[in-house]
């Protein structure tokens, strides 16, 4: 009972102790403390007010002039969608001027969209990759494009990457299916056949409810006469 009793104070004296160490340094170092509150302080005031006076009213402004070029972009008018029209900017002058926006990012998916359908593949690449997706599906989508830009440029491996990697980044009965079939094909093209079969099957058996599951069974069973299974 008296070692319990010893233990005990000796935990107390420890605290004591730890917390007069703690005033002393507190005494000691007061003026750097507060110097060093005070500049968190500081940078968090001015955090929430640069999002709120600045953030805000650039993000709502982006939006309003970006409405057009979305426009033109849903109208395939590709070249007005990135360049503007002289009243309204493009998805390139949002980029511009607008660069620190969630508009400005997604700017950067429509672009690089844009210089897909205009065949400009090394632009679609550049614009698509510096695209930093939070929605899932547009994630997916930019991802495919790549893939499709790698097609135009004849990189059919690259591509064939791309596609999986789409496939494979958010597992959907949309966008997963697709990229799977536009895989199957780009394998098939490079004469790898079991890849391409794999890729096919899986829409078979994975999803049945797609528009690819439809018809994949006439490309499973070509693909099986290449390698001999038929």
């Amino acid at each position: 009972m008296a070692k319990k009793k010893d233990k005990t104070e000796e935990n107390i004296l420890a605290i004591e102790e730890a917390l007069s160490k703690t005033e002393l340094f507190i005494e000691k170092n007061q003026k750097i403390i507060t110097i060093i509150v005070g500049i968190i302080v500081v940078v968090v005031i001015a955090f929430f007010g640069f999002r709120k006076l600045y953030m805000a009213p650039k993000e709502k402004e982006a939006q309003t002039q970006m409405f057009m070029a979305e426009k033109y972009f849903d109208k395939d008018s590709m070249n007005l969608a990135l360049y503007g029209d002289g009243n309204y900017l493009g998805f390139l002058d949002i980029i511009e001027e607008y660069s620190i926006t969630k508009s400005a990012n997604l700017a950067k998916y429509y672009a690089g969209v844009c210089y897909l359908h205009l065949e400009d593949y090394e632009n679609a690449i550049d614009y698509l990759n510096r695209f930093k997706g939070r929605d899932e599906m547009v994630s997916c989508m930019a991802i495919g494009a790549i893939g499709d830009a790698h097609m135009g440029l004849e990189n059919s491996e690259e591509a064939a990457g791309y596609y999986l990697e789409a496939a494979n980044h958010k597992t959907n009965n949309f966008t997963t299916p697709l990229y799977l079939f536009k895989a199957g094909k780009t394998y098939e093209h490079l004469n790898q056949y079991d890849k391409a079969l794999h890729a096919y099957e899986r829409i078979k058996d994975e999803f049945v409810k797609s528009y690819e599951a439809r018809f994949i069974e006439k490309y499973i069973a070509r693909v099986k006469g290449y390698l001999g299974e038929g």
